[in-house]
């Protein structure tokens, strides 16, 4: 491969300057030297196309491995809060994928050479002026020097080649802490450091390929020896400042009306997964399963309005539609007479028993819709494609494993299956009323709240001098009905108060007032799109890019307001899943706003959030692993405008 090292030199030339212009610099304050580090790099995501003529039987998901990586580096440290570091280095980014096993039962094996020449300025931050502690952060701009792969499988020739569709140029960023150990003496004309670092480069940017989803986050541990020229010591000055307790902030985000429904055309995720209960190889009764003569007569689109008494609960006509994914396929198959399907059992009892799995659906089919056999494969693995259930976890494993016992349906027919969304069967469109829509809600904006409070409560207080009180919550954003505040009103005047109490036991209040109004008509009809993740997986939201742009964008008209919320299953640690779903909140709302900017659209208000395993916000509840699977989701709502 080319490099293209005019724009190379161009790069290294504007980092230098760009570090130049940060102070008029003395010899004294510059450092020049090297650095050694190994690059742990996580690889994620899907590989199965190696280069433009051969696809691996069974796709790869992940690897780890330990990669080189050196530099020369040049450093300016005035000794006060910043400084700049520009590192231009060999950068080893490849890594050894976890072996699979090809449908002939062979294991397969590989491994991925991909190397950068990366050109990496940071922002060196000291912490205190007596420390030799310090971060840094910044971009990296990368451009690709290997591109080598090496595949094995049993019972065949091994093979070696160039992955396909590799990127010349990424940009991504890394953040990462280190620390000077001065080995010279003070007093020494010439300065030797030396620094022991460890940084963290995150997937974001760092997908190599333009084609399927691999990406790359890296852990990189190393040392840097440094030389400069030494200075005198001067006395320590006392510059110590007395910084200012930072204060809570608390505002009140209230809807001009309250809405209690609102009709909602729903594109509804098909989970492509059918759950088997333990010790039962028949399919559950909660799928709804057809005779033969009431399968002549289904439709898919009978599922669009349709409510019946039994649908009870949360989200009991998205549950409904799931339940039926047997006879939506079923349905798809025979409509489609030339497509096929590929189901893949998996028990932990045995292979032999995801056969069964496999087999049973597969018969539904040919008995109750007519399918032709020849169109349906069938295999046992002991594990799903995708499990839930990690190597060396331990936490939480019966509710994992519950996940885990089904089949996987999957496609390469495009009237099946949805391009974009990690092998995702087409969505389903449905109309359902939206009960209490989210911005129907009062949002409380706590600004520091998770940093500076133990907890906090909100209490409301009409203009009768009637109060209610909620909580207590720690996050910074939470929400509550306005319905609920309101009760049998239609209209009132509120005091919101926000009672805290800080980490060192001081009371803490704030106040903000609003009026509530309840609108009885259902207004304009919104839209409704969701996002579905595996579990404890935030990068899948990349592969449904396209998605978004094509689907979602065109119905934001400029002016409205779209509503994402992330969500989790119950299972794991409260405080990172409500991490996880904000991150992907936020990254769905970044693709977003960079579609609609290029859309000319500029006025169309986000609302995101991100709401964790909270209860009494999950879309379905978690007592089916089809309602856990449903609820690692990130929600777009599409406010219509007033």
């Amino acid at each position: 491969m080319k490099l293209n090292y005019k724009f190379i030199t161009k790069s290294i030339v504007c980092s230098l300057t760009m570090m130049l212009a940060i102070n008029t610099a003395n010899a004294q304050n510059w450092m020049f030297g090297v650095s050694a580090a190994g690059n742990l790099n996580y690889l994620t995501g899907t590989t199965q196309r190696l280069d433009n003529t051969y696809f691996v039987p069974t796709a790869f998901h992940k690897g780890t491995d330990f990669r080189p990586y050196g530099s020369i580096l040049a450093e300016y440290n005035p000794k006060k809060v910043f400084g700049a570091i520009l590192n231009i280095a060999y950068d080893g980014r490849g890594g050894k994928f976890d072996d699979v096993i090809a449908p002939c039962d062979c294991p397969a094996t590989l491994n991925s050479k991909l190397s950068y020449v990366a050109i990496e300025p940071s922002l060196r931050v000291n912490l205190g002026t007596a420390s030799n502690l310090f971060l840094f952060a910044g971009p990296r701009a990368a451009f690709n020097l290997s591109k080598d792969y090496e595949y094995t499988q049993l019972q065949q020739q091994d093979r070696s080649g160039e992955f396909s569709a590799v990127k010349k140029t990424i940009f991504s960023g890394q953040v990462g802490l280190g620390y000077d150990y001065a080995i010279t003496n003070p007093t020494s004309a010439t300065k030797v450091v030396l620094a022991p670092f460890i940084s963290y480069h995150p997937y974001f940017g760092q997908d190599p390929r333009t084609i399927e989803s691999l990406s790359i986050s890296t852990v990189r541990a190393g040392v840097a020896i440094k030389l400069g020229k030494g200075s005198k010591i001067e006395a320590v000055k006392d510059n110590s400042v007395i910084v200012p307790n930072r204060e809570v902030d608390f505002t009140v985000r209230a809807p001009k009306t309250i809405l209690l429904k609102r009709e909602v055309s729903e594109t509804l995720p098909l989970l492509n997964y059918v759950f088997f209960d333990e010790g039962s190889t028949t399919i559950p009764n909660r799928y709804i399963q057809l005779n033969a003569n009431n399968a002549s007569n289904f439709k898919e689109d009978q599922l669009q309005k349709a409510v019946n008494s039994n649908m009870t609960g949360r989200s009991a006509r998205q549950l409904n539609v799931y339940h039926n994914i047997l006879n939506i396929i079923g349905d798809r198959l025979r409509a489609n007479p030339n497509s096929n399907i590929n189901l893949s059992g998996a028990s932990a009892n045995g292979a032999a028993e995801g056969t069964l799995f496999a087999e049973e659906i597969k018969q539904y089919w040919v008995s109750n819709f007519g399918i032709n056999g020849n169109r349906i494969a069938t295999q046992g693995r002991t594990k799903p494609l995708v499990p839930s259930e990690q190597l060396g976890g331990s936490k939480e494993l019966a509710l994992l494993r519950e996940g885990d016992r089904r089949v996987d349906i999957t496609s390469s027919s495009p009237e099946l299956a949805l391009e974009v969304g990690g092998g995702m069967m087409k969505p389903v469109m449905i109309v359902s009323d939206l009960e209490d829509p989210l911005d129907s809600h009062l949002i409380f904006n706590v600004g520091g709240a998770s940093s500076l409070l133990k907890t906090y409560t909100i209490t409301t207080k009409d203009e009768n001098g009637t109060t209610q009180t909620y909580g207590p919550y720690t996050r910074d954003k939470e929400s509550v009905a306005g319905k609920t505040i309101l009760g049998e009103r239609n209209m009132g005047d509120y005091t919101i108060t926000m009672n805290g109490t800080t980490k060192s036991g001081k009371a803490v209040s704030k106040e903000a007032k609003v009026h509530l109004m309840r609108q009885t008509d259902m207004g304009a009809k919104g839209y409704r799109y969701s996002i579905l993740f595996n579990f404890d997986k935030t990068k899948t939201i990349a592969s449904y890019e396209k998605f978004l742009n094509e689907s979602v964008v065109p119905l934001i008209s400029d002016g409205s307001t779209v509503i994402i919320h992330g969500h989790t299953d119950m299972i794991g640690n409260e405080d990172y899943n409500n991490n996880l779903s904000n991150d992907r909140a936020m990254e769905a709302q970044r693709i977003l706003e960079k579609a609609l900017k290029s859309a000319g659209k500029t006025k169309v208000k986000f609302e995101t959030f991100g709401f964790g395993e909270d209860p009494n916000k999950a879309p379905f509840d978690n007592s089916t692993p089809e309602e856990r699977f449903y609820n690692r989701t990130v929600i777009i709502d599409i406010v219509p405008t007033n």
